[in-house]
């Protein structure tokens, strides 16, 4: 076993990773993160990853769905899971007391499931009705289509929900050939955080996931190469209009990494100072919602900054955001601000870090993709490393307003 200060690291005989954070608390996280997302699709598998995981729940060899859902919501837990691009994951939140009964039903899910087909049917109507949901929120769509435009014609492009046709077509086969080629052992990782020993949680792990098929994944993927620049405008009959601008950005293990989600922190981030909140929507009032974000890929990566505004503003947002950008491009950030600007991010670390099932979701990701974890004293110190001409490279390296693709949905003109 490795032992950080904050966690500890070890294998199963069968070589499934396992990170734990001990801690004294009656409520415990733990979840099984698998390396299969909606990139890992092939051609006739769009939305297949995301399809997996509502499938996965309705049936195993000796539980049927109503007994999934309630062995832990039966003693005021709960088991979710979601899928992204890359990753794949299946989760619970429980009394300490019931970690056997926890890590027993994620490994009963995910080594027993049998796909019932005519359970499959009636979950591609929960699944087509999902998609709906997001077609009726502009908001959330304009994201899965910026993507698409910006990935084009590669797998990171592919909205995780997929689409009618390509849900509709999906059966048993199906799930089962991407299961196979993707749920392995070396592919997986299992993340804890709770009041249990290494050593105990080591043992239930063996018993439950010994059956877990050993290996990596059969799938290699393709990596992303940058297209053109474009500009996309499409109406829609909404009283706003949306835009949202980026361009691919540095992947997981870019050493410039960490400077580029200090500078989207600074420019766009959460937090209601940042530079595009205050310039757009606080000294104009042009925008109710602005923010930029910072998605991170293996080999590739997503920065974009997205507004809603009234149509007849929009023009002048634009204009507002790319003068922000210029700015950032060409002066270096003052000791004083790059300072605060620091201490703002370690307090939404600290933040964030206040839920356990945050850091347990995020040991296991980054042990996950990257193959370690950083403890947060080493964040917190690589951080304090950064300085104002690591932030002006990677402005002008991500920056500039002639390199962002555009999309606009755009509304009614009164």
């Amino acid at each position: 076993m490795k032992t950080e200060n904050e966690f500890v690291i070890f294998e199963l005989s069968n070589g499934l990773r396992v990170v734990h954070k001990q801690v004294n608390r009656p409520v415990a996280h733990c979840g099984l993160m698998i390396n299969a997302g909606t990139r890992d699709e092939l051609a006739d598998e769009h939305g297949l990853a995301h399809f997996i995981e509502h499938a996965i729940f309705k049936g195993t060899k000796k539980r049927r769905s109503f007994h999934i859902l309630n062995r832990l919501d039966s003693v005021g837990g709960e088991i979710d899971a979601y899928t992204t691009k890359e990753t794949t994951c299946f989760y619970g939140t429980f009394l300490t007391e019931y970690y056997d009964r926890a890590i027993e039903l994620i490994s009963d899910i995910t080594l027993n499931s049998i796909f019932p087909e005519a359970e499959l049917e009636k979950e591609k109507e929960v699944v087509l009705d999902e998609i709906n949901v997001y077609l009726d929120t502009p908001s959330d769509q304009i994201y899965d289509d910026f993507e698409s435009q910006v990935f084009q014609k590669h797998s990171l492009g592919n909205a995780i929900l997929g689409n009618v046709d390509s849900v509709r077509s999906f059966n048993k086969s199906h799930i089962e050939k991407y299961i196979n080629r993707l749920y392995t052992s070396e592919n997986m990782v299992f993340s804890s955080v709770g009041n249990i020993s290494a050593k105990k949680l080591k043992e239930k792990l063996e018993k439950h996931f010994g059956r877990l098929r050993s290996g990596p994944a059969i799938q290699q993927r393709t990596p992303f190469e940058n297209v053109t620049r474009k500009i996309v405008k499409t109406p829609k009959e909404t009283f706003q209009t949306h835009c949202i601008m980026g361009k691919a950005a540095y992947d997981t293990n870019e050493t410039k990494r960490l400077s580029l989600i200090l500078l989207n922190n600074i420019l766009g981030g959460p937090a209601m100072n940042s530079v595009l909140n205050l310039k757009v929507r606080e000294k104009y009032g042009y925008t109710y919602n602005i923010e930029s974000n910072y998605s991170v890929y293996t080999d590739s990566g997503l920065l974009s900054i997205y507004l809603a505004s009234d149509p007849k503003y929009m023009n002048r947002c634009v204009t507002a955001i790319q003068r922000e950008l210029k700015v950032l491009r060409s002066k270096k950030i003052s000791p004083n601000k790059l300072s605060l600007a620091k201490q703002q991010l370690k307090g939404q670390l600290a933040i964030s870090r206040e839920s356990n099932n945050n850091i347990m979701l995020s040991y296991a990701k980054s042990l996950l993709i990257r193959n370690k974890i950083d403890p947060i004293d080493r964040i917190h110190n690589n951080i304090d490393l950064l300085d104002a001409n690591n932030l002006l490279a990677s402005a002008n390296e991500h920056l500039n307003e002639f390199e962002l693709d555009y999309l606009f949905f755009e509304g009614k003109v009164k």
